[in-house]
């Protein structure tokens, strides 16, 4: 890719000009898709991240991380999994659907979607039977 850590898309020969999308377009792409598959609890952020979703602000890259090399473009997704669901099927759940969706919105094919599990989140409510007991 180039020095300015953006990506050129293709001109086409009708083209007014170039198109160029910023890494973190990417990394909000990644994360909305990503947080949308069932059985992801929740996406790991930085203390930041978390400071500022405490002021209002949706933080929707946070646990993605995107790496423009010579060879393509990686993305690492570290997400938390809902305690129950098959960690196989989910992960690939999300590595389709973040493809898909960047491949839809923005024409560009990833050469690596790593999903890294940091967490298993437990539902903690507990239900009317418990309480009664």
């Amino acid at each position: 890719m180039n020095e300015n850590h953006v990506l050129e898309m293709e001109e086409h020969p009708n083209s007014l000009g170039k198109v160029e999308i910023a890494p973190e377009v990417i990394e909000v792409i990644a994360g909305i898709a990503a947080s949308e598959v069932e059985g992801v609890s929740a996406m790991r952020g930085n203390f930041a991240a978390g400071v500022v979703e405490k002021l209002g602000k949706k933080n929707h890259g946070k646990g993605v991380k995107v790496d423009l090399t010579e060879n393509g473009i990686k993305v690492d997704v570290f997400c938390m999994m809902k305690f129950g669901v098959s960690i196989p099927n989910v992960a690939q759940q999300v590595q389709d659907n973040i493809r898909q969706a960047l491949k839809n919105m923005t024409a560009i094919d990833l050469d690596e979607v790593n999903i890294h599990i940091v967490g298993i989140q437990f539902d903690t409510q507990k239900t009317d039977i418990e309480e009664v007991e």
